[in-house]
């Protein structure tokens, strides 16, 4: 009985490091050609640019809704104007999409470094 009891806790503890670890993760080289960083934070994730004039603003934020997709906030660096967005994962692509009024958006795609 402890052994299943040991099995099923070691099983647990797994699959909760598993869903912590996401696929939006890491380090991602947009449009512009900086590298903006995407890390797990506060049950979400937050964006982050590490290259370029805007180094170390934080531009962005989202929830993960399911199936590769994403939901939340993006800011133009430049402006500093911040839009609701999406962003939608498919292996080492992310199409990130800003949007003012649901109907003007404008879609980046990114990739994984």
């Amino acid at each position: 009985m402890l052994r299943t009891f040991m099995l099923a806790t070691a099983a647990v503890a797994m699959m909760a490091g598993t869903a912590h670890a996401d696929g939006i993760v890491g380090n991602w080289r947009i449009d512009s050609g900086e590298t903006a960083q995407i890390a797990s934070a506060g049950g979400g994730f937050s964006i982050t640019l590490r290259t370029g004039k805007h180094k170390g603003k934080r531009i962005g934020q989202m929830q993960a809704t399911g199936d590769g997709k994403y939901k939340g906030t993006i800011t133009d660096p430049a402006d500093d104007k911040t839009y609701s967005g999406n962003a939608t994962l498919k292996g080492d692509s992310l199409a990130m999409q800003g949007c003012v009024a649901v109907v003007f958006c404008k879609t980046q795609n990114w990739k994984r470094q």
